[in-house]
């Protein structure tokens, strides 16, 4: 109960100010667009640059890190897609869209914060090394699946740039690429710079977690509840279940074991929404999902850390 209070409440109270704020019209929708813009392209971007480009790569760098928690995110995908299809009877586009929200963990906006009150900012390198691949794989899955659905099987040449436009006009994307050259190359950035840098990273989680809080105020939960509640189930349940057992074959350390079940245990991300608004295809499923979960998620990611 201790953990319930005093990690996971203070993060979603957050959240949950955002929500009424918009809600009671003390904060305008077009307010919280601007917000989430500013956090999604500008301060997270930041957070991330800083956090790849000061990551001790030889220090971090786990294969078994990485194969357990994409391990078990391909698996929701490819439970979501085929559930979806066999299950709900969902054509082929609309079964892509429910397996990316069954990937595409909130592995930013909670699991970094989360993590951090749990186990302080120190233990957030593996979150990190997980973030880093983060977009390019949901996204490069994902548009890659869509692409070939929608080409049934043709089209090679389309759908890689279909790929390469999704994941390099990510602006998430950009900033690790960045952080990574950085890091491989040693250049010592001008204190000037990196000041300026460090002040938009404080903006970062508190802005983007009441701008999410905002943002769900449009998503009603409202027709497609088998559905909705599959993607949840798949998301807040299989994925850190998957990513518990393969992280203990590989037999992780204590600190990237808790911050590869923690993020594995986040609810969809808003990205699952876009992805759908992109394609225009089970967008009701998209936002009804994250919103539900990410509701659930106050006493499932306390469930998993109770766990730890």
């Amino acid at each position: 109960m201790q953990a319930l209070l005093d990690v996971i409440l203070p993060v979603f109270l957050v959240v949950g100010f955002g929500y009424v704020a918009v809600w009671r019209g003390l904060f305008s929708p077009e307010g919280v667009q601007g917000l989430m813009k500013f956090t999604q392209q500008f301060a997270i971007p930041c957070l991330l640059f800083r956090a790849i480009s000061t990551l001790d790569l030889g220090q971090q760098f786990e294969p078994g890190l990485l194969i357990s928690y994409y391990g078990a995110s391909g698996a929701g995908f490819v439970a979501g897609l085929l559930g979806a299809r066999y299950i709900f009877g969902r054509d082929w586009e609309d079964s892509v869209v429910i397996g990316f929200a069954c990937m595409f963990a909130n592995t930013v906006l909670l699991g970094l914060p989360i993590t951090e009150r749990a186990f302080g900012e120190a233990a957030l390198a593996p979150n990190y090394m997980i973030i880093a691949f983060n977009a390019p794989f949901c996204y490069g899955v994902g548009v890659t699946a869509m692409e070939i659905v929608r080409n049934r099987g043709g089209g090679g040449i389309t759908t890689l740039k279909a790929i390469l436009n999704a994941m390099f006009r990510n602006a998430l994307v950009i900033a690790i690429a960045l952080g990574f050259l950085v890091n491989f190359t040693g250049s010592t950035l001008p204190l000037a710079l990196t000041d300026a840098i460090e002040l938009m990273i404080r903006a970062a989680l508190p802005a983007a977690l009441f701008g999410l809080g905002g943002v769900l105020v449009q998503y009603k939960p409202e027709g497609d509840m088998r559905a909705i509640l599959f993607v949840c189930a798949v998301s807040l349940f299989m994925h850190p279940a998957l990513a518990w057992g393969i992280g203990q074959a590989f037999d992780l350390q204590s600190d990237m074991f808790r911050s590869l079940i923690l993020t594995s245990a986040m609810a969809p991300g808003i990205n699952a929404y876009v992805f759908a608004s992109i394609y225009g295809r089970a967008q009701r499923v998209a936002a009804s999902s994250v919103l539900l979960s990410t509701a659930a998620c106050v006493l499932t990611a306390w469930m998993w850390l109770s766990l730890l």
